[in-house]
């Protein structure tokens, strides 16, 4: 098949192959052949990981720039693969260029195959055929696209092969796609191999979100934890979740090699995918009354399971979904009840004898709830209790396991799943208690989304009933109110908060709303709303009975529950005590991930990398963005993905690492209202406004920075406002509007009492050192360096010296300039700040301090370990790749990759392999 090349853009959506950016990219390149890519390139990947939809895409954009491409498709029944294949690229365009070619090549590439005839020799085809592609070359560059090409044989490839090497100077490129490269010939020298793994967990969701009556809730949840980022499993299971009764087709094809197990085998592997993802090898052969694994040989031969060690790992998604939903219900049934049998941890026996019991049972609900936080998941957890709210027979039990199932799928942080239980516990006529626990939940879910209002209009609501529930729940509520007020800006909400206090003191101290007996502290009041109590209303008292979700052995036993560190750390933060913040805030924000409480997590992982940027520290909190906007992705968090953006925007602008516009996600905004979410919008400004400092327009700089205040100087967020005044007076400064900075600093000045903090105090004195009278800014810029604790901003430091430095050259205090702005720069290079690198550089330069030589190494400068690893990654390999190598962890990769970026002028991997290879 041919597909010409046209001057019309592709119709094909670009939209439709998710999550693979990076390998079209590099496709492309060598499609196009770009100098120093590769003539052949080899796509490997398992069954639905897409294969054929990126091999369709390349096409599509081959096409649409000037390429010509020829494709053919392997087919694992045709006897004669060679020239099916070689066929199908001979299509009439083709044939026309046949007549320049001999007679007997003619004769040899357009022979009608016999089954029963003589194999073409091998010398002769690869001849004709790189006779033809060389013909088709000569025109302009050519493309051949083969899909399933290890079904092709191996004389078809072969040929390809040899013309690859007979014509290495012609625009021509063969790219294959196979799931097994054994069954190809050896590759020509210099072929790329790229693995298609499965989709990440942003593209897996996004995929999922696009099936058509795509799921929610829970099942959504648990249909991306089975599909482990597989394409096809994606959209077979959506289609199985949409319509039950299609629940065995959408096993695809292995539904067929599993029926043709024996039927042992096909027991053993129900009961594996019934064990499910911790199922081990002991357990379930303990359930079948067999130690022989020889039962196991026909899967493992038919590529369906494998063995290692203790436990099972299913060759594809959708081999479990078959092996377990192509058997009987009773079948079924039976095979979770053996294993309940033979289960050693209490949540697993309870488990499995929930799945197996049909209508309710007291006893089973009661073993779901006692284990459901054992092992320490949120998720796990939420649906553990979902469950033994199923099986409650009595009302009052089933509404309050609702009201806990509520709380622990809050904190596992899906909105979607907190309203259908909100809806359920509703339905069930909750009372004053558990109709508080549920609007806090379903309170918390619409404020990450990003009703605000809807938000604290319903804990408004629900704090009627605080005379009628436990004091620690009420206060819990209000402190929820606080983060929610906190995080909307709006003065409605912080005028209603004293009144939401007071009911929440008159609140009665019965004890009745306790925590679960077992768990970590993921319960509504802990992280979030109990530091939103310390940071946001001071003058409350911390309860003695505050509820932090988890029994006191659990503290004591694994150190300070993360609802105490979330506190200290938010005291310390309104103090800008930084080093206290961030110990207590990265151990609190680990237990929570490991949790899998994102619920709770969001409250604090903003703070967290706010605290992480103003302190320098890029790499790290690079590293958390990018696991948090995974998250928020997979959740459909719209606000917090918001939040999350801005600071990786903020990232890019301090290292100097700017990509093109557009920085945001428009889908993503378009769901945000910056009227109710001020601290969204103040992280907006300050992110915008940084940006446009790293690219020289200041005067885009100062309309973003003075967004973040009014006329008279009042805050856009009484926070995060203020911490960007120096910024303000930078910009102020630099376009000529000092006099229109001064009300706005004497404002913050004022609302900071007489004794600021020392990050404040430094702030304040930078700020007027720019924008204040001209004869005191040398004692400003001296008083803002003075205090030793500012050394704990040292990006804000440095900032003040390059400021300082400027001042001083006006001054022709040259020499001095110089002694600041050396300062800068090494501060700079130590943070991988490259913007203010950069600044420091050009005012050295413009001090005349000598550049440095023009021969000088840029990878010279880095450390071995560095070196090593940007070798590594411009070769192509994945942090976890470079990680396994070097015996470090991904994030630590990443977090090298982050710091040496800026040192070495780039963004991207791209450039990163450009750089490397042009050396």
């Amino acid at each position: 098949m041919t597909v010409r090349p046209s001057q019309q853009s592709t119709t094909g959506d670009e939209s439709a192959v998710l999550g693979r950016d990076g390998e079209i990219a590099r496709i492309l390149r060598c499609a196009t052949r770009e100098p120093g890519t590769p003539q052949t390139l080899l796509l490997l990947g398992g069954e639905g990981t897409g294969r054929t939809a990126l091999l369709r895409h390349v096409r599509d954009r081959a096409t649409a720039e000037g390429v010509l491409v020829l494709a053919a498709q392997g087919w694992a029944e045709d006897p004669q693969h060679a020239h099916a294949c070689l066929h199908q690229l001979l299509t009439p365009s083709v044939r026309d260029e046949l007549a320049a070619l001999p007679a007997a090549q003619q004769r040899l590439l357009t022979a009608a195959p016999h089954p029963d005839g003589p194999a073409a020799d091998g010398t002769e085809l690869h001849a004709a055929v790189t006779a033809l592609l060389d013909r088709l070359a000569g025109t302009g560059p050519v493309l051949v696209c083969v899909d399933d090409a290890d079904l092709c044989g191996r004389a078809f490839p072969e040929a390809l092969f040899a013309a690859v090497r007979h014509l290495t100077g012609r625009a021509l490129s063969v790219l294959l796609t196979a799931r097994h490269e054994a069954a190809l010939p050896a590759p020509p020298p210099g072929t790329e191999t790229l693995w298609l793994g499965p989709l990440d967990g942003t593209s897996a969701a996004a995929l999922l979100d696009r099936q058509p009556a795509a799921p929610t809730g829970r099942h959504r949840l648990e249909i991306l934890a089975e599909a482990e980022g597989n394409p096809l499993a994606l959209v077979e299971l959506a289609r199985g979740a949409a319509d039950p009764a299609t629940s065995v087709r959408r096993t695809h094809v292995f539904g067929a090699r599993v029926d043709a197990l024996p039927a042992r085998t096909r027991r053993a592997l129900l009961y594996a995918a019934a064990a499910g993802p911790g199922g081990t090898v002991a357990a379930v052969m303990a359930a079948l009354g067999s130690g022989d694994l020889a039962v196991w040989a026909p899967a493992e031969a038919a590529g369906l399971i494998a063995l290692a060690e203790d436990r099972f790992a299913f060759g594809h998604p959708l081999a479990r979904s078959a092996a377990y939903l192509g058997r009987p219900a009773g079948e079924r049934q039976q095979a979770h009840r053996e294993l309940a049998r033979v289960a050693v941890r209490p949540e697993v026996k309870a488990r499995h004898l929930a799945v197996a019991t049909v209508g309710a049972d007291a006893s089973v609900a009661a073993a779901l709830e006692v284990s459901a936080w054992r092992r320490g998941d949120a998720v796990e957890a939420a649906r553990a209790l979902e469950q033994a709210a199923r099986l409650s027979p009595r009302p009052p039990e089933r509404a309050r396991r609702l009201a806990e199932a509520l709380t622990a799928a809050h904190a596992a942080g899906d909105p979607g799943w907190v309203r259908e239980l909100y809806e359920r516990l509703v339905q069930e006529g909750a009372g004053p208690e558990s109709g508080c626990v549920a609007a806090g939940a379903l309170a918390s879910a619409l404020s990450q989304e990003s009703a605000q209002r809807a938000a604290f209009e319903l804990l408004t609501d629900a704090s009627e009933h605080f005379p009628a529930v436990d004091r620690s729940l009420a206060l819990a509520l209000a402190g929820l109110a606080a983060g929610i007020a906190a995080q909307s800006g709006l003065p409605e909400h912080t005028a209603a908060l004293p009144g939401l206090l007071d009911r929440a003191r008159q609140a009665e101290a019965s004890g009745r709303w306790r925590p679960a007996t077992t768990g970590p502290p993921t319960r509504l009041d802990t992280a979030h709303t109990r530091q939103s109590l310390a940071a946001l209303v001071p003058a409350i008292a911390r309860p003695r009975s505050a509820v932090t979700g988890a029994p006191p052995s659990r503290g004591t036993a694994h150190g300070t529950p993360p609802a105490d560190r979330t506190i200290l750390a938010a005291a310390a933060r309104q103090a800008d005590g930084a080093d206290v913040d961030l110990g207590q805030s990265r151990t609190a924000d680990e237990r929570l991930r490991g949790a899998r409480a994102f619920g709770l997590r969001g409250w604090s992982v903003l703070p967290l990398v706010d605290t992480l940027l103003a302190t320098g520290r890029l790499a790290e909190a690079g590293s958390v963005i990018e696991d948090a906007l995974t998250e928020a992705a997979v959740l459909r968090l719209p606000r917090l993905r918001a939040d999350l953006e801005t600071q990786a925007l903020t990232v890019r602008a301090l290292r100097g690492t700017l990509p093109p516009e557009p920085w945001f996600t428009p889908s993503v905004w378009r769901a945000v209202c910056l009227n109710e979410n001020r601290a969204t919008h103040a992280r907006l400004l300050r992110a915008r406004g940084l940006a446009s400092v790293t690219r020289g327009d200041m005067e885009d700089a100062w309309r973003r920075f003075s967004g973040l205040f009014t006329a008279d100087g009042a805050p856009l967020h009484p926070f995060l406002s203020a911490r960007a005044v120096a910024e303000l007076a930078v910009t102020a400064q630099r376009t000529g509007r000092s006099a229109e900075a001064l009300p706005i600093l004497d404002r913050v000045r004022a609302e900071q009492g007489d004794r600021p903090s020392t990050r404040m105090t430094l702030l304040l004195h930078h700020a007027t050192a720019l924008v204040g009278p001209d004869r005191d800014a040398e004692q400003h810029f001296q008083l803002a360096l003075v205090n030793h604790g500012a050394n704990r901003w040292p990006w804000e430091c440095a900032h003040v010296r390059l400021n300082y430095a400027i001042w001083l050259r006006r001054c022709r205090r040259t020499l001095e300039a110089r002694r600041q702005l050396t300062t800068v720069l090494e501060t700079a290079e130590h943070l991988g700040a490259g913007a203010l690198a950069a600044a420091a550089g050009s005012e050295l330069r413009a001090s005349g301090a000598a550049p440095a030589p023009a021969d000088a190494g840029l990878l010279e400068q880095l450390t071995a370990q560095q070196r090593q690893i940007v070798q590594l990654a411009a070769r192509g390999l994945s942090n976890r790749e470079i990680g396994e190598r070097l015996f470090l962890s991904p994030r630590t990769i990443g977090s090298h990759l982050y710091n040496v970026y800026p040192k070495l002028g780039i963004s991207s991997r791209h450039q990163l392999r450009d750089l490397v290879q042009g050396r």
